[in-house]
């Protein structure tokens, strides 16, 4: 356990990416703080101040440890759960940790693109029709494609016995992982309802992470922000399955 101070840089009031680090924050019991929720200034502010130095930062969420500013969720996230051992120490545990996270990645950002299809900066209301499209798309192909690829990974893990994504024990993209399930319940839930029955495993594991100590812990207290219409998932029923 280190008794280095890390200091979360992430806007407040959203799970967002920030999310992802944090869980493994938490898992790891490590001593951080959360600037976002805390400071006074603004949080704009706050991180285009951090992000400067050697190599700029683009965008939170930022990591920093003493002098060393880090960005991009996966990235800070393999530095985290390599640091903690949140991960076997080989070199191939670690690339493929990093692997999976990255997948988890892209999973996140196309349920992003769900309902921001055509522009980032355009309000989900002038792009509801093409969002419409992307969503169909999304629940058909995409959402069933990704759960059925970490379902692949936990069957097909020689250690794993169908319950862990590498080796015989725990790793950090688990909990990345079990973020995305959520999110995607969240966001769709009469889609995920059809869907979760092909992804036995999938489920478990987001039921064994959801009551982890430090994870349980953390999802019942304050600091947890609760998803919502300004995130990364967000609930549109136009946009789910229609309900049975």
């Amino acid at each position: 356990m280190s008794d280095v101070k890390f200091e979360l840089y992430y806007w407040p009031g959203i799970p967002g990416r920030g999310e992802f680090v944090r869980l493994v924050l938490e898992e790891a019991g490590a001593d951080w703080v959360d600037v976002g929720m805390s400071s006074q200034e603004g949080g704009k502010a706050v991180m285009d101040r951090v992000g400067r130095g050697p190599v700029p930062a683009y965008a939170p969420p930022l990591l920093k440890v003493g002098d060393l500013v880090l960005s991009q969720t996966a990235n800070i996230c393999s530095y985290l759960g390599e640091r903690f051992g949140l991960v076997p120490s080989d070199e191939t545990s670690c690339l493929h940790a990093r692997q999976l996270q990255l997948t988890i990645a892209d999973a996140v950002a196309e349920a992003h693109d769900t309902h921001h299809p055509v522009a980032v900066m355009k309000y989900y209301e002038e792009q509801k029709e093409v969002a419409r499209a992307r969503a169909e798309d999304f629940r058909a192909h995409r959402l069933p494609k990704y759960l059925g690829y970490f379902e692949r990974v936990l069957q097909e893990n020689p250690q794993g016995g169908g319950k862990y994504l590498l080796g015989q024990d725990f790793s950090y993209p688990e909990l990345a992982l079990f973020q995305l399930v959520q999110g995607l319940t969240y966001a769709f839930p009469n889609a995920m309802r059809r869907v979760a029955p092909r992804f036995p495993g999938v489920m478990a594991l987001r039921q064994r992470v959801a009551e982890r100590p430090r994870i349980a812990a953390y999802k019942n207290s304050p600091r947890a922000q609760p998803f919502n219409e300004q995130g990364i998932f967000r609930r549109y029923p136009e946009l789910d399955d229609p309900a049975s």
